[in-house]
């Protein structure tokens, strides 16, 4: 196979964002009005407000630094061991982003959430089916938390992407990085896109090291801070997600994958199949590229890095049949 140059990931021009909030409006702390103040302040640029069956788009709050995206969290719930089990209760939840707040007014104004059983795929992904059509972008949020595994999740369908980090479940009891889970949906023939969010309710003051903000985001590369530039750029897989590291510029030249990142430890890319390309740092040491000749054989390949702190970042996965 011969691949083709192409960029994966430019070296600049991104917008930080939370793709995963709660506020005042469910059962978060902290007003819209206070999340943008915060949120503007540690460097982000777009919040989606996804409360608990609550769709709201937050216009008012949009100005030439900060966008908000209108969107919301459902549930699907297993409660066949009784509505009192929380500890052991299994469930999907799911974000949805509207990919036009102007389009589909009255439906989206209206109770969205998913009227299935638990257990029904067939149901939830019909459900599924349903947003899209109204608009949405569907996210499949923390498998693990949700005590989830494969023959959960590897039958949904539809979905845009699904979360490999979430900050408030990592705090919850190291339910929050679940690279496995992305793993498995792409080995199962899915073909989606991994964020890492906050999932904040801020429930714990700013400055504890057990408040749930500003711990994972997604850097959306967009050539303008508005929402169809932004929503275009999700849907394209032009981001990456992360905890801290960063990645400046990813790029096929001449059948090498070339990858940048900010000073890290080490630079993992990880195959469909069981090997992988690695450069690690000596101990003490930083490293800040990489370079992997492809063989065209690879399935599909995303990158993962992790820096001195042991905060990881990624890419999306590409498929070599796309290049």
């Amino acid at each position: 196979m011969k691949l083709e140059n192409k960029v994966l990931l430019p070296e600049s021009g991104y917008y930080k964002a939370n793709l995963h909030c709660h506020t005042v409006i469910s059962d978060g702390e902290l007003t819209p009005e206070e999340i943008k103040k915060v949120y503007s302040e540690q460097g982000y640029s777009i919040v989606a407000f996804t409360d608990h069956e609550r769709y709201r788009w937050h216009k008012e709050l949009d100005d030439e630094n900060f966008l908000a995206l209108a969107a919301y969290e459902t549930e699907c719930c297993d409660f066949a061991t009784g509505p009192d089990c929380w500890q052991d209760l299994k469930t999907y939840h799911l974000n949805l982003f509207d990919t036009d707040p102007t389009q589909n007014a009255e439906a989206k104004a209206q109770n969205l959430h998913p009227a299935r059983r638990y257990g029904d795929i067939a149901g939830l992904n019909e459900y599924i089916a349903q947003m899209n059509d109204l608009g949405f972008l569907v996210c499949y949020n923390h498998p693990y938390w949700s005590l989830q595994d494969y023959n959960d999740y590897a039958g949904l369908r539809g979905l845009f992407a699904m979360e490999i980090y979430n900050h408030g479940c990592e705090h919850d009891g190291l339910y929050g990085f679940h690279p496995q889970a992305y793993d498995e949906m792409m080995r199962a023939g899915q073909k989606l896109f991994a964020l890492a969010t906050d999932d904040n309710h801020d429930r714990v003051p700013f400055g504890d090291p057990l408040n749930d903000s500003f711990g994972g985001w997604v850097q959306i590369a967009s050539e303008k801070l508005d929402y169809s530039s932004v929503i275009q750029s999700l849907k394209d897989g032009c981001f990456y997600w992360s905890m801290g590291p960063e990645l400046r510029g990813v790029r096929v030249e001449d059948g090498v994958l070339k990858i940048k990142t900010s000073p890290v430890e080490k630079i993992f890319v990880i195959l469909k199949g069981r090997d992988c390309y690695k450069k690690l740092a000596p101990r003490g040491q930083t490293i800040t590229e990489a370079q992997f000749p492809l063989t065209g054989k690879e399935g599909w390949f995303r990158i993962e890095v992790r820096d001195g702190q042991e905060l990881y970042a990624g890419s999306n996965a590409y498929y070599l049949a796309d290049f």
